[in-house]
C-alpha cells in the first residue's frame, strides 16, 4: 500500500492518511491482518509528525477499521456494520458536494472536476 499525502490540497494530513487506508481496505489492497507500517516509520516516510499519523490510526481504531496489540502492531480488521462501497461513495460524494458549494461552484463546475479527477 503506498500513501501520498499532498500538504497544498487543504485536507489535513491526517485526514488523507486516514481516508487511503480506508480506501485501500475498501479495495482488498490491504486484507484483515495485514499490518500497517509502525507510526514513526510512516510519519518519517511521509515527512509528517508522528502525532499526524498517531491521529490517523487512533481514528481508524475507534471507527474499527483496524487494531492496535503491542506486540502485533496495527493491522486490518472486519469489523460487523463495516459500511459497503456504495456507503462510502455516496459519503465521499455529498463531503465533495459540500466543498465544492463551499468554493463556489456550481454542479457543471464540480461534476467536471470529479470526471477530471477520475481520469488522472
Amino acid at each position: 500500500m503506498k500513501i501520498v499525502v499532498d500538504t497544498e490540497n487543504g485536507v489535513p494530513p491526517w485526514r488523507q492518511v486516514h481516508d487511503q487506508v480506508i480506501r485501500a481496505v475498501t479495495a482488498g489492497a490491504l486484507p484483515e491482518g495485514a499490518r500497517l507500517p509502525p507510526i514513526r516509520q510512516l510519519a518519517r516516510d511521509l515527512g509528517l509528525a508522528s502525532g499526524t499519523v498517531a491521529r490517523a490510526y487512533r481514528e481508524l481504531e475507534a471507527a474499527g477499521w483496524v487494531a492496535t496489540a503491542r506486540a502485533r502492531g496495527t493491522v486490518v480488521t472486519v469489523p460487523s456494520g463495516r459500511p459497503d462501497r456504495e456507503v462510502l461513495l455516496r459519503a465521499a460524494a455529498t463531503e465533495f458536494a459540500a466543498q465544492a458549494h463551499d468554493l463556489g461552484a456550481d454542479e457543471e463546475a464540480a461534476v467536471a472536476a470529479v470526471r477530471s479527477a477520475y481520469r488522472s
